[in-house]
C-alpha cells in the first residue's frame, strides 16, 4: 500500500472518529461540560472532509489550507484554555493565572518559530511556499507552546493533592501526545526535506487517529464520576499542601481583582 492510500484511509478513519465524537459529545449531555471540544470537533468534522475531495497541488486546496489553519490555532488555544480551567476549576485565582499565560505565550512561541525560519524565506521566489513554511512554522511553536504548558501543569500538579476526572485526565494526556506529534512532524520535514512528507503525513495522521479513537471509546459519562489525583500524596502532608495551594489561589485571586 502506498503512502498516500494510507493518507488517505487514515484520513477517512479520522474523518468517521471525529464525527462520531461530536454526536457521543451531544447524546451523552458532555458537550455542556466540554463544550469548546465539542465544537472543535464540529469544526473538525468540516476540516477533515474537504482534503478528501480536492487536489493538494489546486489553487482552492491551498486557499482552503491558509484560512482554515488560523481557526486550528484558535480552537488550540481556546481548549487549552478549557482544559485548564477544568484542572483548576476549584482554584479560579490559579486558572486565571493559566489562562494569562497561554494567551501571553503562544503568541511569542509563534513569533519565535517563524523567524528561525526567516533566512530559508528570503531566497524562495514562490509567494504560496513563503506563506506555508511560515505558517507551518508558527503552527510548530504554538503546538509546541501548548504541549509544554500542558506537561508542565501535570507535572506541577504532582506536589498537590488535586482530584481530577479521569475524563480530564485523558484529555490532558491526549492533547500532550497531539500537539507534541505535530511539533515533531514539523521538525523532521524541516530536517529531512520533502522526499518523506508523505511518511511523515502517514505518521501525523496514524497519531491523530489513535488519539481521536481513544477520545470515541473512552471519553463518557462515567469517566466524570471516576476521581483521582496525579500524585501520591500521604495524609500526614495533604492538609499543609492544600493549605499552600489556597494562599496561592488567594493571592492571584486578589491580583486579578476577583
Amino acid at each position: 500500500m502506498s503512502g498516500h492510500v494510507l493518507v488517505q484511509s487514515l484520513q477517512i478513519i479520522t474523518l468517521l472518529g471525529v464525527a462520531l465524537t461530536a454526536v457521543k459529545l451531544q447524546k451523552t449531555g458532555l458537550r455542556r461540560r466540554y463544550p469548546v471540544f465539542f465544537w472543535y470537533f464540529c469544526f473538525r468534522v468540516v476540516n477533515s472532509a474537504w482534503p478528501l475531495f480536492l487536489s493538494r497541488s489546486s489553487g482552492l486546496y491551498y486557499y482552503l489550507w491558509v484560512g482554515t489553519e488560523a481557526i486550528d490555532w484558535v480552537f488550540y488555544i481556546l481548549v487549552v484554555r478549557e482544559l485548564c480551567g477544568l484542572v483548576l476549576e476549584k482554584y479560579q485565582g490559579l486558572n486565571t493565572l493559566g489562562r494569562w499565560a497561554i494567551y501571553a505565550a503562544m503568541p511569542i512561541a509563534g513569533a519565535i518559530s517563524t523567524v528561525s525560519v526567516l533566512p530559508r524565506l528570503a531566497t524562495a521566489a514562490a509567494i504560496q511556499w513563503k506563506t506555508m513554511r511560515t505558517l507551518v512554522a508558527a503552527d510548530r511553536g504554538i503546538t509546541l507552546g501548548l504541549a509544554i504548558f500542558l506537561l508542565m501543569m501535570m507535572f506541577l500538579l504532582k506536589g498537590y493533592p488535586v482530584r481530577l476526572s479521569r475524563n480530564v485526565l485523558l484529555h490532558a494526556t491526549l492533547y500532550s501526545i497531539f500537539f507534541i506529534s505535530n511539533t515533531l512532524d514539523s521538525v523532521l520535514a524541516n530536517v529531512l526535506g520533502e522526499k518523506i512528507y508523505v511518511w511523515l503525513d502517514v505518521f501525523l495522521m496514524s497519531v491523530s487517529a489513535v488519539c481521536v479513537l481513544t477520545w470515541l471509546f473512552f471519553l463518557n459519562p462515567a469517566g466524570e464520576d471516576v476521581k483521582t489525583t496525579v500524585p501520591t500524596v500521604t495524609s500526614r502532608h495533604e492538609e499543609r499542601i492544600l493549605s499552600q495551594l489556597e494562599a496561592l489561589n488567594a493571592t492571584m485571586l486578589r491580583i486579578s481583582g476577583k
